[in-house]
């Protein structure tokens, strides 16, 4: 093999860290191919990634054993200015490797440390930019971007540089589907064409199993599976044991296997692939799905938006005329591309942000007399990034500010933080410093700190990014807990899987308009709609409609005992 990367014997180990966070790693990736590393958080992702270019242990320092080869090069004995030449890296935080001004700037910094010629810097720029869907952003202040646009940028600026290898850590995570897809096909197009050699660490298994032509499996540190990419997805025992997140078609695909329906080879990995395989179970009649219960009757109004707009100081409107009620016992998704306006109208809920023109009530309450503190026991908001709205120096001093600046008493605040410090699993470490604490854990505490206020209203922007398939589940079955018991949901997000198994209603804005709102079902269904908004759907819902469904299904669970009962009709 003509490997691009290789490490022989590679273990690493943190200074100050008491065990090897990469322990024995022998892996080999080839030139020009698109080569993905899986597994949960902590396994040692992050760690590979970086050593591939010599930022570990050049700059994060610790002890290296064996060694590790990146486009000809030993990493131990080139400085990391000559080696990011040959290898780029996208960092999982865009913010740490964005220095420039305007998008502009940004983009150019790489080309110009390294001296090259100016038109050619202004053709690396168009190129790079077009590449990840920000043309026309060339004077937009970088720090008005949305966390996606954000993201894109890095990635721009790490093309510009012409790498031979691309090595990207959770590149897509705060991107929306279509963006996701966008920069995939841009990296597989890139592989193809330029040969260019693309190692990603990656949590999304639906771009990686159509893309990737090697997976590698790391678990603590150890590499515990490699290979191809459609053989690991067809096994979900292996998937599971990996803490990755199997499929949505192949939940199904497994699920028929099990029940001696199709053989373990036919468990299918696209809609495409699914629709094949299981329409013959149908015996070419359509999928029918059992009738819906009545929908409950909507509670009283909690939130009231009335023909709202908000501007930022430059002009730029990014919300307009925008009406939205807000019901009691609504588990509310609002989903569009990134820089839709989503996290801007969530703003308005607790009076971050203030409306320049209409009408924003919370709980019959008129924001414009409102200031967050006010309003905490209404609105209760988990920021996206959770290390902005973190201060404190221990978990339990976070999540008493609140409760002190509310005025409720010691001995009351002292009950509710460990009543929620025990729903989060959060008592072990109530006096750890927060930033000692990982990002999963992190992110819980932001959430707990709003929790022990018993808001009526919880407001959580992107809940799961960056999270690994367990962290997923864990923060979704806390948030189904405190909807079960009474609090009224509000989630942003662009998991749209997760969209369709737990919310109640969904709002699609497309350019600071509410473009569709109404029920998974119906929403899903808005085809024209949502491709409008960039949103993909869910698996499930496009494989729905190609085995005929008059109305879609919305989780892998719904749709294999529709398929099972169908199957069984027919031979009963």
């Amino acid at each position: 093999m003509d490997a691009a990367i290789r490490t022989k014997d590679l273990t690493f180990t943190y200074d100050n860290a008491q065990a090897p966070a990469l322990r024995g790693v022998n892996i080999e990736v080839e030139r020009g191919s698109f080569t993905v590393i899986m597994g949960r958080t902590g396994a040692g992702k992050t760690t590979l990634a970086m050593l591939t270019n010599g930022i570990i242990p050049q700059v994060v320092e610790g002890k290296v054993e064996g060694s590790v080869e990146s486009a000809g090069l030993d990493i131990s004995r080139y400085r990391v200015q000559t080696v990011a030449q040959q290898v780029g890296l996208v960092l999982q935080d865009p913010e740490t490797q964005i220095f420039g001004r305007t998008v502009w700037e940004d983009v150019a910094f790489g080309p110009r440390n390294y001296l090259v010629p100016r038109e050619e810097i202004l053709h690396r720029i168009i190129d790079a930019l077009a590449k990840v869907r920000l043309s026309g952003y060339e004077q937009r202040l970088t720090s008005e971007l949305s966390g996606g646009e954000k993201q894109r940028l890095a990635i721009a600026g790490v093309l510009a540089m012409n790498p031979s290898i691309l090595v990207l850590d959770e590149p897509t995570s705060e991107l929306d589907p279509i963006g996701r897809e966008e920069i995939y096909h841009t990296m597989y197009s890139l592989q193809k064409e330029q040969n260019l050699t693309v190692l990603a660490v990656e949590h999304s298994s639906q771009e990686i199993c159509e893309k990737a032509d090697a997976v590698i499996l790391l678990r603590e540190g150890e590499v515990v599976w490699q290979g191809d990419p459609r053989v690991f997805f067809r096994d979900l025992e292996l998937v599971d044991r990996c803490g990755v997140k199997p499929l949505p078609v192949s939940i199904v695909g497994w699920n028929l296997y099990k029940a001696g329906k199709i053989a373990q080879s036919e468990i299918p990995l696209t809609v495409e692939e699914a629709a094949e395989r299981f329409a013959p179970l149908l015996g070419g009649r359509p999928l029918e799905l059992p009738a819906l219960p009545p929908a409950p009757e909507r509670g009283e109004a909690l939130i009231r938006l009335e023909q709202v707009r908000f501007g930022y100081g430059d002009g730029r409107q990014v919300l307009d005329g925008v009406d939205l009620t807000i019901h009691k016992g609504d588990y509310l998704a609002l989903i569009g591309q990134n820089g839709a306006g989503k996290t801007t109208l969530a703003k308005l809920f607790n009076s971050i942000h203030k409306p320049t023109g209409g009408r924003v009530t919370v709980c019959g309450r008129d924001t414009a007399g409102e200031e967050p503190n006010t309003l905490a026991q209404e609105v209760g908001y988990v920021f996206q990034n959770p290390d902005n709205q973190i201060f404190s120096t221990s978990v339990y001093k976070e999540m008493a500010f609140g409760l002190k600046n509310a005025g409720i008493g010691e001995e009351e605040a002292d009950r509710r933080i460990r009543e929620v410090a025990e729903l989060l699993g959060l008592t072990g470490v109530l006096q750890e410093h927060p930033f000692s604490l990982g990002k999963g854990q992190r992110q819980r505490v932001a959430v707990a700190s709003i929790l022990v206020l018993k808001p009526k209203i919880l407001v959580v922007d992107e809940p799961t990014t960056g999270q690994d398939w367990e962290g997923i589940q864990s923060m979704m079955a806390l948030i189904d807990q405190l909807y079960a018991a009474g609090t009224t949901i509000v989630m942003i997000t662009h998991d749209m899987d997760i969209v369709a198994a737990h919310a109640n209603r969904v709002v699609v804005m497309e350019h600071g308009a509410i473009l569709a709102d109404g029920t998974p079902r119906e929403v899903f269904a808005e085809k024209e709609k949502l491709a409008r908004a960039f949103v993909a759907r869910p698996q499930i819902v496009e494989l729905s409609e190609r085995l005929g469904a008059q109305r879609p299904a919305l989780t892998a669970d719904e749709l294999t005992s529709a398929l099972l009962r169908e199957e069984g009709a027919q031979h009963g």
